[in-house]
Formats: C-alpha cells, structure tokens, sequence
C-alpha cells in the first residue's frame, strides 16, 4: 500500500492513468472511495491522483491534537504531489477538501494549474461562528462516545445530504457504508481541531483578491449554508467561474456526477488551451 510522508503522519495514496496530474482532495464525511466516478472518467486522459486525509485509515490517525487543522491540510496536498514528484496539478476539493483546495491555491500557486472548489463555505456565516465551532466540539465528543454507526445514519438524513438518497438510494448507502468505516478517534480529531477551528473563507478575502490561479467553483444549489460564502468567492477571485447545478445537496460530484465531470472537463479545456481569464 503505497504512502506518502506529511509532516506528523503518512497518507495513504492512490494513483491511476497518465497525463497531466489531478490531485482529489475528499470531504470530511467521505475519503479516496468518493472520487471513484471521477477517476474513472478522468485517468482516460490524465493521470488521478486520490489520498486519505491524515485521521482517514489507511493513512495514519495522529494522537496528537496539534498535527491537525487548516494548515496541514494544505501542507498535505503538497506533500502528496512532491511525493509523486508532481510540480504542478489541477487540484479538485469537496467541502473540507474543498477548503484545503482554496489555501492551497493561497499558499502553494505555482504548484496548481487549475482549481475545482465544490462545496466550500459551511461554517463561515461570521453571525453564527461561535455556534458553529462550538457545535464541532459536540460533535467530535459524541464521536468518541458512540462512534460512527448511528451518526452516518444520521449524517446521511441532513437536509443537504438527503438528497442523494432521493436521486440514487445505492450511492447513498454507500456513502453511510464508508462513512461507519472511518476512525472514531481520528473523526473526532477533524471535526474539532480542523472543521471547529478553521477561518470562514472571508477572512481570506485579500489573499484571494491577489490568487490568480485558474478556479471553478461548484455548488449545488440546495446547499445552503455555501451559497452566500460562493458569492463572496466569485466576487472576490480574479480568474474565477461560478457554476451551480439545480436541485442538488452538498455532494455535488456523488449526486450528479456526469454533470459535474462534464464542467470539469470543458473548465480544464479551456485552462489548458490558456483562454479561462477574461483579461486575454
């Protein structure tokens, strides 16, 4: 089992097809297995890369608070492509992914071709953060005491994850199947230290006024709490396009994934024949 080596943990790695590089990032209530339809489709023309976020098995949970958070996982993407001596890639992000996908445009530019920022912006609304940090450390104690059975459950009935339940019932038992997988311990871990403890994406508006890595954006429309923070983004990123699918939850890419793979494709298109920015 292949691993690359971040600062305080090994991840878990998965590679597939030849061209130029995709690295997936995945969401907290998934891993690697959510991007499979993306892989797929992809690795017919460039080569995919997924891993498992550090507190995700097969790569390594960290006992250690502090070896979690917004930093390492940015820092994780970098060590991941470094690992696979990968210079540059287009990077793609679901929700926490997509978060990490965001810093990593901020943080590391030279090393991103494009970005893909699906879901990004829970746990921003500045009116309610306090609330929404305090409701992580809830979670990540309920974790500890009761584990994943009932939460994915539970998870899975959210009203911005229902959805997938609506349109595709085997795919949503998937996903509450992988998500009882995951460890408790290194769940806990995210949820508290990296979900409770992370900026909202506006405290990053002049970073990204100044970011001028190609960026796609996309966003479903029943996913409420990102909608508002997708705005500011479109606003606020230079080279920036918004998409939106109707009548769609949180995971965009598992509840429609030919839609989102099709605005991928034509968005890496156009970036690699260089005609993405306006100003050309």
């Amino acid at each position: 089992m292949p691993y690359a080596q971040a600062e305080g943990a090994r991840l878990h790695y998965e590679e597939t097809g030849h061209g130029h590089p995709i690295v997936f990032v995945h969401e907290y209530g998934s891993d690697h297995r959510e991007w499979e339809q993306q892989v797929r489709f992809f690795s017919r023309e460039y080569r995919c890369i997924t891993f498992d976020a550090r507190g995700y098995t097969p790569s390594e949970v960290p006992s250690d608070p502090r070896l979690y958070g917004q930093d390492f996982a940015a820092a994780d993407i970098a060590a991941v492509m470094r690992h696979l001596d990968i210079p540059k890639a287009h990077v793609v992000g679901l929700s926490m992914g997509a978060f990490a996908t965001l810093l990593f445009g901020i943080r590391y530019p030279q090393m991103a071709t494009a970005l893909v920022v699906a879901g990004v912006g829970t746990g921003s609304n500045l009116a309610e953060l306090e609330a929404f940090r305090a409701a992580q450390v809830v979670r990540a104690d309920a974790l500890r005491s009761h584990g994943w059975h009932d939460l994915a459950l539970e998870s899975g009935h959210s009203p911005t994850r229902v959805q997938l339940k609506k349109k595709d019932p085997r795919g949503w038992a998937e996903f509450v199947a992988h998500l009882r997988e995951h460890s408790p311990e290194g769940s806990a871990m995210t949820q508290q230290y990296y979900q409770g403890a992370r900026d909202p994406v506006y405290a990053w508006e002049a970073e990204l006024k100044t970011m001028m890595v190609p960026t796609l954006l996309a966003l479903g429309d029943e996913d409420w709490p990102c909608i508002e923070p997708n705005c500011f983004l479109k606003r606020t990123i230079p080279h920036c396009g918004l998409w939106m699918q109707p009548r769609t939850g949180h995971a965009i890419n598992l509840e429609e994934p030919a839609a989102f793979n099709r605005e991928m494709q034509s968005f890496f298109s156009t970036v690699e024949r260089g005609r993405w920015s306006l100003d050309a």
